[in-house]
């Protein structure tokens, strides 16, 4: 401590130690009440009102009730909200995937509803089961209207292709059940 000279822990009022720290706290503290001092004053005096009509941005402190109109604090429709939390997150892509499974009624219509599946949708590709083969080779030459409907209901570039598959049989040559060689003869005769 001799390399310490006395003036490093004292002001120019003598103070040290505790009462200094008490004088700097004083100090700030009267700052700021005089800083909320002139917020006061200047909002009194309109000053924020031509803030605002200068563009500079103003923050008004929402209170009590909601007068006439629209208000951030009325409720909110829950369609919009989950519309606003989809764009805000990022979700609209999944989102519009699954409205091809979710709603294939209505993006493809009734008619080709009834006969017809969505399997799966990867990269662009949708792959849909129809009921028949005669279905299938339908859906085959409704491929480019049937495409421009999905993208109408769903935007574009969720589907870029459509790959359409007839019925699929039953497969005999996996599972529990499985007969080795030439398969059951029994069954269709």
């Amino acid at each position: 401590m001799s390399g310490v000279s006395t003036e490093e822990g004292q002001d120019k009022a003598g103070q040290q130690g505790p009462e200094l720290a008490r004088a700097v706290l004083d100090a700030a503290r009267a700052r700021r009440q005089a800083a909320a001092a002139h917020r006061r004053t200047k909002s009194a005096d309109g000053e924020a009102g031509q803030a605002a009509a200068d563009g500079a941005p103003t923050r008004r402190r929402l209170r009590g009730y909601s007068g006439p109109g629209p208000d951030p604090r009325d409720p909110q429709k829950f369609g919009d909200v989950l519309s606003r939390l989809v764009k805000a997150r990022g979700w609209q892509g999944p989102t519009a995937e699954a409205t091809v499974f979710g709603a294939w009624e209505r993006v493809v219509g009734p008619d080709v509803a009834k006969h017809s599946r969505p399997l799966k949708l990867e990269n662009g590709e949708l792959t849909v089961e129809a009921e028949s083969t005669a279905w299938a080779t339908q859906l085959r030459l409704l491929a480019a209207s049937l495409l421009q409907r999905i993208a109408a209901e769903v935007g574009h570039n969720v589907v870029l292709k459509l790959h359409v598959h007839g019925p699929s049989a039953p497969s005999w040559s996996r599972g529990p059940r499985r007969v080795r060689g030439r398969g059951p003869r029994d069954t269709y005769g």
